[in-house]
């Protein structure tokens, strides 16, 4: 521990009561005591940011909520109960080679604090494979007074100091923290309001989690729901990330110490129009080199309900074009690593082998494409669209 549990303590109060405060009255912050735990953490944000995102590796997401993998775990016969949610999330860590290809896994707060069906804890296991283990901080999506139909905003800062305080002494060493803006033409959605408190909402947890010593990944997901194209995903995201990126400076969040989780920029899932995998690419790499400042470490996309198999081709075009952003585009993928494997594990231990040869080949076709070499089809994979219309996590 950088801090001992007195100083935790006593500076959760204050941090929490400044997060309450930022929502009501979004301002600049001015220099507090609590400001001199960015030094104290610097180095050690900085070199996580950079493990995490070091050539070949990317992220398993795997921090959903009791509900949703209970939906995933019922889909295969077994019942929504802790002791068959540890059993999956051990059969998930314990692939042999796991951790040749992914550096990091996003938990829910459940696995954080799990011990497995083994006896290790979730975090031992991790740490035997060289996973960083990290963690999901917010609290959900709500519905936003005052903005269009369907408007959402995150929930979660009220407390998130001590929440993040006790991860990092559990183990976790980044955290996530995802809030959505969708894309509705006919009703002008999004609207200024929605992104305005997406944006400032991400960046008052970005710099709570900072001052706790854990790395924050930064996830302003445009969702994929509706008809528009692939240009108009494209204005969204330059707006939305923009407005992100002017919150976290206002904030003083060290840019050198976060990540960034975007969508890809494609067309809405209904639109009749679809770009092509190259056209994906280069859409997404212009729209990040427009509004991601150079400082910022590593981009991990979300697959946001694109499948296994396209979320790989898509992720290795990105990865073939030339860019002159400095930053490391690799992958955050959840249902894109993960359908295929419960599927073929289907409850039963008799299949647990071949569902984590299933998992490990994903992982090493995500770790190809995030250097631009992974040959499509070259990995075994589920070729349907995982999209879930109004996809609650």
């Amino acid at each position: 521990m950088k801090c001992s549990t007195f100083a935790i303590a006593a500076l959760a109060f204050v941090s929490s009561t400044d997060a309450f405060m930022g929502i009501s009255s979004p301002q600049v912050s001015t220099p507090s005591s609590l400001g001199m735990s960015l030094e104290t953490y610097a180095d050690e944000l900085k070199a996580t940011a950079d493990k995490l995102t070091r050539s070949g590796y990317g992220l398993l997401a795997c921090d959903e909520s009791t509900g949703t993998v209970g939906t995933r775990l019922e889909s295969i016969g077994l019942e929504n109960k802790e002791e068959n949610r540890a059993e999956w999330r051990e059969l998930l860590f314990t692939t042999e080679g796991l951790g040749k290809y992914v550096s990091g896994a996003i938990l829910f707060e459940e696995t954080l604090y799990q011990t497995a069906p083994c006896g290790k804890t979730m975090i031992e296991i991790l740490d035997e494979q060289d996973i960083v283990p990290g963690i999901k901080v917010d609290t959900g999506l709500k519905p936003l007074a005052g903005a269009g139909e369907g408007e959402t905003w995150c929930s979660g800062l009220d407390g998130l100091f001590d929440r993040c305080a006790l991860a990092y002494a559990r183990g976790a060493r980044f955290a996530k923290w995802r809030t959505a803006v969708r894309i509705d033409e006919e009703k002008n959605l999004p609207t200024a309001l929605a992104m305005k408190e997406a944006a400032w909402g991400l960046a008052r947890y970005a710099r709570v989690c900072q001052e706790t010593g854990l790395v924050p990944i930064v996830e302003p997901e445009v969702l994929i729901d509706g008809t528009h194209t692939q240009a108009v995903t494209a204005k969204v995201q330059e707006e939305f990330i923009s407005t992100v990126y002017k919150n976290l400076e206002e904030n003083n969040v060290m840019l050198e110490g976060t990540l960034l989780k975007p969508s890809m920029t494609v067309s809405g899932v209904e639109c009749e129009t679809k770009p092509t995998p190259e056209e994906v690419a280069q859409m997404t790499v212009q729209t990040l080199q427009r509004v991601i400042p150079p400082a910022m470490p590593g981009v991990t996309f979300l697959s946001g309900g694109i499948s296994e198999e396209d979320a790989s081709i898509y992720l290795n075009e990105i990865n073939k074009i030339d860019r002159k952003g400095p930053w490391a585009l690799t992958f955050s993928f959840s249902r894109a690593m993960q359908s295929s494997c419960i599927k073929t594990w289907g409850g039963k231990k008799e299949n647990k082998e071949a569902a984590q040869k299933q998992l490990l080949a994903r992982a090493q076709a995500n770790s190809e494409a995030s250097k631009g070499e992974y040959k499509a089809g070259s990995q075994p994979s589920s070729e349907e669209s995982l999209y879930v219309k109004n996809y609650v996590y």
